[in-house]
């Protein structure tokens, strides 16, 4: 536990992505969702991985291939069925641990109106005063497009 401890305080200080660039939308995304619906941070993460990877992916598809050969052992010729693969393995991973992998999934959330899918993206955007992630860059809308689909997964 103690090491587990370790290797955490040494991620949230950034050590982890030291000499490359990591992309923390996934992070404010569930921040906004654990914010409005009091759903524990880890849960909120699962809940919108999928629906930001689907979203991003075509931005940086050397680096969401990669991760499918590295982290899930897959090998595919066709570089698109390869990262689609990749992304699918990780929510079916998330889901054979119990984790919630869309907000129908997560019992805190449950289907959303619109309207609360405005208020999350424009929470997330502090106001439309920022915009999050470095694999894509993501404003307002790009926001709201990840929340309707993990509204609607």
């Amino acid at each position: 536990m103690s090491e587990l401890m370790w290797a955490g305080s040494l991620s949230h200080n950034g050590l982890t992505g030291l000499g490359g660039n990591g992309d923390f939308a996934v992070h404010q995304l569930g921040h906004e969702l654990s914010a409005m619906f009091d759903t524990a941070h880890g849960a909120s993460l699962a809940t919108v991985w999928e629906s930001w990877a689907l979203h991003v992916w075509a931005a940086k598809p050397s680096r969401f291939a990669r991760y499918a050969r590295n982290v899930w052992g897959l090998e595919n010729g066709d570089e698109t069925a390869l990262i689609l693969a990749g992304i699918r393995a990780t929510g079916d991973f998330f889901r054979s641990i119990g984790m919630p992998t869309s907000f129908t999934a997560n019992q805190d959330i449950g289907v959303q109106e619109e309207k609360t899918l405005k208020d999350l993206a424009l929470g997330c955007t502090f106001g439309r005063t920022r915009t999050i992630g470095t694999f894509q860059v993501l404003g307002e809308e790009d926001i709201l497009a990840i929340y309707r689909d993990a509204n609607t997964r």
